[in-house]
């Protein structure tokens, strides 16, 4: 299936590990051009080149999404080099989870704060671009359902889904689609399953045994839902929240 990505211009925020790795993958499997950063400037390089060995079209930049002015120069940088932006993916999570006033805060300015102003800073430029842009905000099933004690990250991830129906509502006419993505237990080799499993902790048995699809999703997984609802598939899709997790959420989602 085409889902006519071949040259569209796509920034992602958090894109060197697990879900943020593969949604930077998908697009460029597709023929998009992705500019992404994260904080840490050796991994930076080092997936920008592995993926421009492969003859893709991206470019990696090291910056700290809290850094307003470093993220404004980065968006409209990648903008001013290809011409504009038709899609925004905003991926970073400071994965809060212990409940202090310092994780609470660090939660509150990666989680919310940063995603609110990359919105608004990368705004412009979509508009310039519509028809046929999207906005993606990664969220997680935390946010509709409560497991394990209290942490700032569900609570900070929760309050992203009403900025995300109403920038929907108010791009709309503008030709901007707006949703969230909302993966459930993601388990790879390294991220916080992944050494959860390895160290052969309760928590991960436990959680495990909650699928019902007895296993843990793939980052690419939920890749594939993000890249979907960016493309001229999803063309009517907007303002909803696409929860990927192999049924482990028991509510009915209306």
């Amino acid at each position: 299936m085409d889902l006519g990505l071949k040259g569209a211009r796509v920034l992602v925020t958090g894109g060197t590990r697990s879900i943020g790795r593969a949604i930077v993958a998908c697009f460029l499997a597709e023929g998009a051009t992705v500019g992404f950063c994260a904080r840490e400037a050796a991994l930076v390089k080092q997936r920008e080149a592995e993926w421009r060995a492969d003859g893709a079209k991206v470019t990696g930049t090291a910056l700290d999404v809290t850094d307003e002015a470093a993220l404004k120069a980065w968006i409209d940088g990648f903008a001013a080099a290809h011409g504009g932006v038709d899609h925004v993916v905003a991926n970073v999570s400071a994965l809060g989870i212990e409940d202090t006033p310092e994780a609470w805060r660090r939660s509150i300015e990666v989680d919310l704060v940063s995603t609110v102003n990359a919105l608004r800073l990368a705004r412009g430029q979509l508009e310039r671009s519509a028809p046929g842009g999207s906005i993606t905000v990664i969220g997680t099933v935390s946010l509709v359902e409560v497991a394990g004690p209290t942490q700032p990250y569900r609570s900070v991830k929760a309050a992203l889904v009403p900025l995300v129906k109403s920038l929907a509502v108010d791009l709309a006419p503008k030709g901007i689609r707006v949703n969230m993505v909302s993966p459930g237990t993601i388990l790879e080799d390294g991220n916080a399953w992944g050494r959860q499993r390895d160290a052969g902790s309760e928590r991960y048995q436990r959680m495990l045994a909650r699928n019902p699809s007895g296993r843990m999703g793939r980052p690419d997984e939920v890749a594939d839902a993000v890249v979907y609802l960016a493309s001229r598939r999803a063309s009517f899709v907007t303002g909803i929240n696409f929860i990927v997790d192999g049924a482990i959420t028991a509510r009915v989602q209306y």
